[in-house]
C-alpha cells in the first residue's frame, strides 16, 4: 500500500473524527453552558471589567455589526502605525526596517481581514515586535471576529422571533479564551517538541555541509504558527511559509498543522446543528462541504502524484510524482492534500509552492477559493454557505409555488436581494481586478515596467498568476502563484481594496439576513414546509453553488489553468 496515500487518508480521518466533538463543545461555549474551561471565567470577567463592557447586554444586528466594524477600524490604525515604525521599536535584533506606507497598508488590511496575503518575506519584512503585536494579535482577533459573527447568526436563527442576536464582545472573548487559545497551546507544545524555534535571539550563524557560513533566522515561531493554522490565517512566519524546515520540520508537524487548518471550520458546521438542536441539518451541510472538499483532494493528489507528462515524454522517471516546488520530507501527496485544505479554507499557508503545481491542481486551488464555501474560514466559511442556503430555499420555494421558509422564517425579496449581492460580489471583484491588471499589462507596458514587470511567466500561466492573486484576496486566503512580483504600489492598493470588499460586505450581508429573519413572525413547520435537512436539499444547494459560484469563473479558468493543461 502506498504510504503517502495512507498519510493523506489518516489526516482526513482525524479531521473528521475530531471535528464532531469539537463542534459539540463550541455550541456549548456559545450557548453559555457548562464546559471544562469554566475556570477561565474570572479572566474573562476581568477583561470585560477593564473594557467597560457588559457581556450580558443584548445587541440587535445593527449594533452587533457596528461593534464588529469598530474594533476592526481600531486595529487597522494600530497596525499601520506599528508596521511603519517597526524599525525604531524594540525586539528587532536583526535591524529590519519599517515598511513603506503602501506595503504597510496591504499588510495591515490583509491580516485584519483574516487573509494574511504577504507582499513581503517574514524574515526581513517584520520584526519580532510586529510579529507578536500586529501579526499574532490580528490572527487571534480576526479569527474570533468571524467566529463571533457566526455565533450571532446561530443565536438569531435559533430563536422563534427576536430583536437581538447576542453580544458581539462576549462572543469575541469566548472565541479566544475558550477555543482558539487552548487549541493553540496544544499545537504549540507539539511544535516545540518537534523542533520549531521559540525565542528572541537574532539570526544564528551556521556552517553548512559545503563549508559556507549562513545566517538562519529564528524567533518566536512556535507561538505564532498554531494560531495561523487554527484561525485559518495562514501568514508564514518565514518567507516560504510551512515549507520552511523550521516552521514545519517533520511529517508529524505537517500532519498537525494540516489538521489544524480544517479542524475549526469543520467543527463549526457541526456546532450549528448542535446549537439549533438540528443535528440532521448540520450533518447535511457538513456532508455537502465534505463532498466538495474530497473532490478537490482526489484531483490534486492524483495530479501531483502522477507527475508531468512532458517529463515522462523525455524518458525521465518520476517515482515521487511532480516534485518541483515540494519538500522531499513531505512528498507530492501530502502537498496535494495541503493545497486543497488551505484553499477550501481562508488559510492560504503552503507546504509547497502552488506556482509549481500541475495546471489542474492550480485550477482546483483557485476554484476552491472562487466557490469559497467548502468549510471556508472559521465562522465565515459557514456563513458563505448560509448565503447559498437562502438562495436555494428561495428558488426551491418558487419551484413548488410556496412562500420560501428557512427554520420557520419566511425568506422574502429583501433577504434574497442581500444574498444575491453577497454571492455576486465575489466573482465581480475577482474578475474586474483580473481584467484591469491584464489590460494594464498589455496596453500600459511602461507603467508595468516601472513596477518591475509583474510577471515572471508568460502566456496562460501568467494570466493564472493574476487571476490567482485577486481570487486569493477576495477569498481572504493569502496564498499565491508566486511568479507574480506583487510588492508594488498597484498590487498593494488594488489587492487591499479587494480584501476589504471581500471580507466585510459578505459579513454585513449575512448578519443582516439573519437579523431580518429573526425579527419575523415564526411560522411553525407543517406538511407543506420545505425540508432543508434532507439529502435532496443538500444536492439542490450544491447545484446552486456550482451554477452561481463555479461557472462564473469558467471563461477565466479556460484561458489560464485549463489552457495550460492542454498545452502540456
Amino acid at each position: 500500500m502506498n504510504t503517502e496515500l495512507v498519510g493523506v487518508a489518516a489526516q482526513i480521518v482525524l479531521m473528521v473524527g475530531l471535528s464532531y466533538p469539537l463542534g459539540k463543545y463550541i455550541a456549548r461555549v456559545y450557548k453559555g453552558e457548562k464546559t471544562w474551561l469554566d475556570f477561565l471565567r474570572p479572566v474573562e470577567r476581568m477583561i470585560f471589567r477593564l473594557s467597560g463592557i457588559n457581556p450580558g447586554e443584548e445587541m440587535n444586528w445593527k449594533q452587533f455589526l457596528r461593534a464588529l466594524l469598530t474594533v476592526n477600524l481600531f486595529w487597522f490604525v494600530w497596525g499601520m502605525v506599528l508596521l511603519v515604525l517597526q524599525g525604531s521599536l524594540p525586539l528587532n535584533p536583526d535591524g529590519n526596517l519599517g515598511q513603506t506606507a503602501h506595503q504597510a497598508f496591504n499588510t495591515c488590511i490583509s491580516f485584519m481581514v483574516n487573509c494574511n496575503l504577504q507582499h513581503y518575506s517574514g524574515e526581513s519584512g517584520l520584526t519580532y515586535f510586529t510579529q507578536l503585536f500586529v501579526i499574532m494579535l490580528f490572527q487571534f482577533i480576526t479569527a474570533a471576529c468571524g467566529m463571533a459573527a457566526m455565533a450571532g447568526i446561530m443565536k438569531a436563527l435559533a430563536a422563534k422571533t427576536t430583536q437581538t442576536i447576542g453580544n458581539f464582545w462576549n462572543y469575541l472573548v469566548l472565541s479566544v479564551t475558550r477555543i482558539l487559545l487552548p487549541l493553540s497551546l496544544i499545537v504549540g507544545f507539539i511544535l516545540i517538541v518537534e523542533g520549531v524555534p521559540m525565542g528572541f535571539d537574532g539570526k544564528m550563524e551556521v556552517t553548512t555541509l559545503e563549508g559556507t557560513v549562513q545566517q538562519i533566522s529564528q524567533g518566536p515561531a512556535a507561538a505564532i504558527i498554531p494560531i495561523k493554522q487554527l484561525g485559518t490565517n495562514g501568514g508564514g512566519y518565514f518567507g516560504v511559509n510551512s515549507s520552511h524546515p523550521l516552521e514545519n520540520p517533520t511529517y508529524l508537524t505537517n500532519m498537525v498543522e494540516c489538521i489544524s487548518i480544517l479542524l475549526i471550520p469543520m467543527a463549526m458546521a457541526f456546532a450549528f446543528g448542535f446549537y439549533l438542536k438540528r443535528k440532521r441539518l448540520g450533518s447535511v451541510i457538513y456532508g455537502v462541504m465534505l463532498v466538495g472538499f474530497l473532490m478537490g483532494v482526489g484531483i490534486n493528489v492524483s495530479q501531483e502524484m502522477g507527475g508531468n507528462s512532458r517529463i515522462d515524454a523525455m524518458g525521465i522517471a518520476q517515482n515521487g510524482g511532480s516534485m518541483e516546488g515540494k519538500e522531499v520530507r513531505f512528498g507530492s501527496a501530502a502537498t496535494g492534500l495541503w493545497s486543497v485544505v488551505t484553499t477550501v479554507t481562508s488559510n492560504g499557508s503552503v507546504n509547497g509552492m502552488h506556482d509549481s503545481t500541475m495546471p489542474l491542481s492550480g485550477m482546483m486551488e483557485m476554484l476552491n477559493m472562487q466557490i469559497n464555501t467548502w468549510f471556508g474560514g472559521v465562522g465565515v466559511g459557514w456563513m458563505n454557505y448560509f448565503t447559498f442556503i437562502i438562495m436555494a430555499v428561495f428558488i426551491s420555494g418558487l419551484m413548488v409555488g410556496r412562500t420560501p421558509e428557512f427554520l420557520g422564517h419566511k425568506v422574502e425579496a429583501r433577504e434574497m436581494k442581500i444574498a444575491s449581492i453577497v454571492a455576486l460580489l465575489h466573482p465581480f471583484i475577482i474578475l474586474v481586478g483580473t481584467a484591469l491588471a491584464a489590460y494594464l499589462f498589455v496596453y500600459a507596458p511602461d507603467f508595468v515596467a516601472s513596477e518591475g514587470g509583474w510577471l515572471n511567466n508568460p502566456g496562460y500561466h501568467g494570466l493564472g498568476e493574476i487571476l490567482y492573486e485577486y481570487t486569493s484576496s477576495a477569498a481572504n486566503n493569502g496564498s499565491g502563484f508566486e511568479g507574480l512580483g506583487d510588492n508594488t504600489w498597484f498590487w498593494n492598493f488594488s489587492c487591499g481594496l479587494v480584501l476589504i470588499l471581500g471580507r466585510f460586505v459578505p459579513i454585513i450581508g449575512q448578519v443582516a439576513i439573519a437579523g431580518l429573519l429573526a425579527e419575523k413572525r415564526y411560522v411553525p413547520e407543517s406538511a407543506g414546509t420545505l425540508r432543508t435537512d434532507t439529502a435532496t436539499f443538500g444536492v439542490m444547494t450544491f447545484a446552486v453553488i456550482l451554477i452561481i459560484a463555479a461557472l462564473s469563473f469558467f471563461p477565466a479558468q479556460a484561458l489560464s489553468t485549463i489552457a495550460e493543461h492542454f498545452s502540456l
